[in-house]
């Protein structure tokens, strides 16, 4: 009877150390915050030329005193007021997305994943305007008519692919870290498929007339 009794008691101790062992992992995810950082992270990293800030920590200009009885414009990244747990909630999510994009632009590999595409921008403009490749709902681009490919072709969308992947993961980091929860595989992995479902998002809003992109059901479409 005691065997049978200290035999169910382990049992039960080896099914409770199993359920703590496979807690899942649950990370806030601000969907409107992230497209709004990577927007930011466009404008300030992906544009070429004049067009973008020559560093992304970069000290903005000063700001010139405002007239009487208008308001100032607040920069998106960097004049920011400090965290104050009775902001509102629409202050507080566009903080959110400026935490982001900073925590972002703070990532080496996210920085020269930015130079990369910036310099190959014109190149996958121009595939994109012929049709030849399209924006996939991942957030990737994947070549679409094989015929008019190349090898230099399928080796530039891997390297922006490679780059995309860099930027989409460093995304969950931050997220992970914004969470102040610890990072971890499977932190990550439930946080990359949306970021890269978001970051697909940003892209077929940025896209131009007539290219091709892919909507989130799977269907393509071309805009």
């Amino acid at each position: 009877m005691m065997r049978t009794m200290l035999k169910w008691v382990v049992t039960g101790l080896c099914s409770m150390l199993a359920a703590c062992a496979i807690i899942t992992v649950n990370v806030y995810f601000p969907e409107k915050a992230v497209k709004d950082a990577y927007k930011s992270l466009d404008e300030m990293l992906l544009k070429p030329g004049d067009e973008q800030s020559s560093s992304p920590t970069a000290k903005p200009p000063a700001e010139q005193p405002a007239e009487p009885g208008t308001s100032t414009p607040q920069s998106r990244l960097f004049d920011r007021l400090p965290s104050i747990s009775f902001v509102s909630q629409a202050w507080a999510a566009d903080n959110y997305a400026d935490e982001l994009a900073i925590e972002l632009s703070s990532m080496p590999d996210v920085l020269r994943a930015y130079d990369e595409m910036r310099a190959r921008l014109p190149q996958l403009d121009a595939l994109r305007t012929s049709g030849v490749v399209g924006e996939t709902n991942q957030g990737l681009v994947t070549v679409r008519d094989k015929g008019r490919s190349s090898a230099q072709t399928e080796a530039l969308v891997k390297a922006e692919n490679d780059n995309r992947k860099t930027v989409i993961t460093g995304m969950a980091r931050a997220i992970i870290k914004l969470n102040k929860q610890k990072e971890s595989k499977a932190a990550i992995n439930q946080v990359l498929g949306k970021a890269a479902a978001t970051y697909a998002d940003t892209r077929r809003e940025e896209a131009r007339p007539g290219w091709w992109v892919q909507l989130a059901n799977g269907r393509w479409v071309q805009k």
